[in-house]
C-alpha cells in the first residue's frame, strides 16, 4: 500500500484529457471546461469550492446535440462567454442558432444560456443540461482517484438537489428560470425562437455547506464588483507597447481574481497560489507572489502576513510539521485535508519562514503603517527563533530541512519534486538537506529585521542580528562555494557534501544579496551560458548536468517567476559587467513566452532551447493562472525600472534601463505610505510625479 503524498510536491495531472481547458478563477473557487463550457466526467474537470468538486458534469445539449464552438471569451479571470452554435441541418450550409453560454463564478456559479434564431422562421428547440457531483476532494481529482462515497440525487420543485453520501450536510442546488422540466440528473426546457429574436434562462449552481446554500454574491458581493473596487486601490500600469501592456492587463486580472478576502477591511486580502489546484494558501508562493506584487497592490502583502501570522506554528507535531514559529505551507479545507495533511494546514517548508520576516522587512520599506508592523513582529521573532533552533537542528549555523514522517514533503524548498535536488551526475541529495537559497533568504530576513531594530532604537538588537548575518554570510560561502566549478553548490547532502549541480537556484543568492562581487561576476557568467538561457527564460537545471531534462518539472523546465527572480538579482549586481544585459535578455525572453501564452505566463514551461523550437513548448499540466507566474511580469518592470523604495526614510531610487521594445511605462497612482507617486519611464529616461518636497530622489 502506497503512503498518501502531501499536495503540493511535483506535478499533478492533466485536468482535460483530450479536451482543451478553459480556467475560470474567483478568490477560493475554480472552473474547469472544455471550450464548449461543458464539464466530462471521468475527467478532472469540474466547479471546485472550498477544495471539493461541487460539479463533475454540465454537459449542455440541444436537440440531444453537442453544439459547434465557435469562439471563448474570457473578459477577467471568473467570467466567461462561450460563443457555439448548432451544426447546420442536412443538406444545408449554414447553421441558423448562435447559442451563447455566459458565466460567471463566485461562491458557486451563474450562467445564461441563450438562444438565438437568425433564420426567418419560428423554431421550436429542446434544451438539456446534464449535471452530476461527485464531490471529490481536491486531491483525488489531483491524483486521478475518485470519490468512495457517491451522491445522491431528488428533484424539488424546479430545483435539482445533489447531497454528498459521506457528508450530508455537504451538497449542491441547481435551479433554472424558464420552468424546467426537471429531472434526476438532468434540466430540461423546450422552447420556441422567434425568427430573429432569443430565448434564454439563468442557472445558478449553488454549493450547500452545512445543510445552508451558500448563495450566489450580487452588487456589492460580486466578483465584477470586487474587481472594480480593488482596481480603484491598485496601481494603473500601461505601457505604449501592446505586446507588454496586454500582458500587464492579464497581471492584473488574475492576481485581482486570486485575491480571497478575510475580515472586508482590505488589509486582510491575500492571495492564493493559483488554479487549478493551489486555490488556497500557500506560505512560500504567496509570500514571494506579495513581493512581487507590491507595485501593484501592497496591502495583498500585509493581507498575506496577517493571514499566515494567524496559522504560525506553536507546537510539536511531527504529523503536520508543525513548530513553534514555522510558517505554514499550505492550508485545506476539504474533506480529505486531515487525511492527507494530518490536519487542516502543513507545515512542511523549510523557506516561508524566512521569507516571512524578509516581506515584513519590505512591506516597511513601501509604507506599511506602523501599527501592522508592530502588530506583525512578534511572529517574526517567532520565525527567527525557530530558524535559530528548529531550521539549524544539528547547530552548524545552516539551515536544513528533514520530513519528520514518511507522508511529508521529501523536498520542502521551492522545487519540491522527489528528484528535485541532484548533483552533477543526477545523484539525488539524501535529507537532512541545506539548500542554497535558503541560506539566502535567512540572512536577508535578519538583515530586514535589523532594519527595524536600528529604526526603533534598538542598536544592540539590530547589531546582533546583522552580526548572525555576517557570520552566516561567511558559513555558507565557506560550505557551498566551489571555486574550481565557478557556482555554488545547490544544497549540501546529509554528509555535508556539496550537491554540485548547475541551478537556478543560485540566482535567488543575488536577489537576497548575500553574494560577495567576486563570486557574483562567476555567477553572472554562468547564468548567461546557453546551457542555462533557453532564449526563453532561465532553465532550472543547465543543460550540462547529468539530470537535465527539459520536459522535466524541475530539471530543466522554466518557471516565470524564478526567471523574475533572477532579473531582479542581476538588477541588484547591475554593477557587475554584463549583469544589465542579460538580466534584460532574459526579460525580453520571458515577456516573448509569455505572449506566446497570450499574455499569461503559465507556471512553467518545458526548457527546450529557442533555436529548436521558435515557440515555448508547454508543460503538459502546468498550472494556469499561477500566482507567482502572474506576478513576474510586475517583479520584471520594477526590476528593470531600478525601483527601490524607503518610505521611512523618505527616499526613492529609480534607474531605469528598459528594453527599447517596451516603450514609454507608466505607473498611475503608486501609493507609498501617505503619499501616491506617478511614474513614466523610456529607455533610461523618466519622470516622477507627485514626490513629496522632502523625500530625496536617487538615480
Amino acid at each position: 500500500m502506497s503512503t498518501p503524498q502531501v499536495f503540493n510536491a511535483g506535478p499533478p495531472i492533466g485536468v482535460g484529457g483530450s479536451h482543451p481547458t478553459v480556467t475560470l478563477v474567483e478568490a477560493s473557487t475554480f472552473c474547469l471546461s472544455d471550450q464548449l463550457g461543458d464539464i466530462h466526467p471521468g475527467t478532472a474537470q469540474g466547479l471546485f469550492f472550498r477544495d471539493a468538486r461541487v460539479l463533475s458534469r454540465w454537459e449542455l445539449r440541444v436537440d440531444g446535440q453537442r453544439a459547434e464552438q465557435l469562439t471563448v471569451l474570457t473578459p477577467e479571470a471568473f467570467a466567461a462567454r462561450f460563443v457555439l452554435r448548432m451544426p447546420p441541418r442536412p443538406g444545408l450550409a449554414d447553421s441558423t442558432l448562435l447559442i451563447v453560454r455566459r458565466r460567471m463564478i463566485g461562491e458557486g456559479m451563474k450562467e445564461m444560456i441563450s438562444i438565438h434564431n437568425l433564420g426567418r422562421e419560428d423554431t421550436a428547440v429542446s434544451l438539456s443540461l446534464h449535471v452530476d457531483a461527485d464531490f471529490a476532494d481536491l486531491f483525488a481529482v489531483k491524483d486521478g482517484r475518485g470519490h468512495p462515497g457517491g451522491a445522491e440525487t431528488s428533484v424539488s420543485g424546479h430545483e435539482l438537489h445533489i447531497a454528498d453520501h459521506t457528508d450530508p450536510g455537504r451538497g449542491l442546488i441547481v435551479s433554472g428560470t424558464g420552468e424546467p422540466i426537471v429531472a434526476p440528473g438532468a434540466l430540461n426546457w423546450r422552447a420556441v425562437v422567434p425568427a430573429r429574436g432569443q430565448w434564454q434562462t439563468r442557472v445558478l449552481a449553488e454549493p450547500v455547506i452545512a445543510h445552508r446554500r451558500v448563495p450566489l454574491a450580487c452588487d456589492e458581493g460580486s466578483p465584477g464588483h470586487r474587481m472594480r473596487a480593488w482596481r480603484e486601490t491598485a496601481t494603473d500600469l500601461s505601457s505604449t507597447d501592446p505586446g507588454l501592456a496586454h500582458i500587464l492587463r492579464h497581471t492584473e486580472s488574475d492576481l485581482g481574481a486570486l485575491r480571497i478576502e478575510d475580515g472586508g477591511d482590505g488589509l486582510s486580502a491575500y492571495v492564493a497560489a493559483g488554479a487549478p489546484w493551489f486555490m488556497t494558501l500557500f506560505g512560500r508562493d504567496s509570500l514571494l507572489t506579495s513581493w512581487m506584487s507590491l507595485l501593484l497592490d501592497r496591502d495583498l502583502a500585509v493581507g498575506t502576513l496577517r493571514q499566515l501570522a494567524k496559522l504560525q506554528g506553536t507546537t510539536v507535531d511531527p504529523l503536520t510539521e508543525e513548530e513553534p514559529g514555522r510558517i505554514m505551507h499550505e492550508m485545506r479545507r476539504g474533506p480529505a485535508g486531515h487525511q492527507i495533511l494530518g490536519g487542516n494546514v502543513y507545515y512542511g517548508s523549510v523557506d516561508a519562514t524566512p521569507l516571512f520576516v524578509m516581506l515584513l522587512g519590505e512591506c516597511r520599506r513601501w509604507g506599511a503603517e506602523e501599527q501592522v508592523v508592530r502588530e506583525l513582529l512578534p511572529a517574526a521573532d517567532a520565525a527567527l527563533s525557530w530558524i535559530d533552533h528548529f531550521g539549524d537542528a544539528d547547530h552548524d549555523g545552516l539551515v536544513e530541512y528533514h520530513r519528520k514522517t514518511d507522508r511529508g514533503l521529501a523536498n520542502q524548498g521551492w522545487k519540491d519534486s522527489f528528484d528535485g535536488i541532484n548533483d552533477a551526475e543526477g545523484q539525488v541529495a539524501q535529507a537532512p538537506i541545506a539548500l542554497c537559497e535558503v541560506q539566502g533568504y535567512v540572512y536577508a530576513a535578519r538583515m530586514a529585521r535589523a532594519e527595524i531594530a536600528e529604526a526603533d532604537g534598538e542598536t544592540m538588537l539590530a547589531e546582533r542580528l546583522r552580526q548572525q548575518a555576517a557570520e552566516g554570510k561567511r558559513l555558507f560561502t565557506e560550505a557551498f562555494w566551489m571555486p574550481e566549478r565557478g557556482w555554488f553548490a545547490v544544497a549540501l547532502d546529509r554528509d555535508k557534501r556539496q550537491m554540485d549541480a548547475l541551478t537556478s537556484n543560485i540566482a535567488h543568492l543575488l536577489w537576497t544579496g548575500i553574494v560577495d562581487d567576486e563570486h557574483a561576476a562567476e555567477i553572472v557568467r554562468r547564468l548567461a551560458d546557453p546551457d542555462m538561457d533557453c532564449g526563453f527564460g532561465l532553465r532550472t537545471l543547465s543543460a550540462s548536468m547529468g539530470a537535465f531534462n527539459p520536459m522535466s518539472y524541475h530539471n530543466g523546465s522554466v518557471w516565470p517567476h524564478d526567471t523574475a527572480i533572477a532579473v531582479a538579482g542581476l538588477m541588484r549586481y547591475r554593477r557587475i559587467p554584463g549583469a544589465i544585459a542579460l538580466a534584460e535578455r532574459l526579460s525580453e525572453g520571458l515577456m516573448d513566452a509569455a505572449l506566446a501564452f497570450d499574455g499569461r505566463p503559465p507556471e512553467l514551461f518545458c526548457g527546450f532551447d529557442r533555436d529548436q523550437f521558435h515557440s515555448p513548448v508547454p508543460y503538459p499540466t502546468s498550472c494556469s493562472p499561477q500566482a507567482w507566474a502572474s506576478a513576474a511580469p510586475l517583479l520584471l518592470v520594477r526590476s528593470m525600472l531600478g525601483l527601490d523604495v524607503d518610505v521611512p526614510r523618505g527616499r526613492l531610487e529609480l534607474s531605469p534601463k528598459l528594453p527599447q521594445r517596451w516603450g514609454r511605462l507608466m505607473l498611475t497612482d503608486l501609493r507609498l505610505g501617505q503619499h501616491t507617486l506617478s511614474i513614466e519611464a523610456e529607455g533610461e529616461a523618466m519622470k516622477v510625479h507627485g514626490l513629496p518636497q522632502d523625500w530625496t530622489l536617487i538615480d
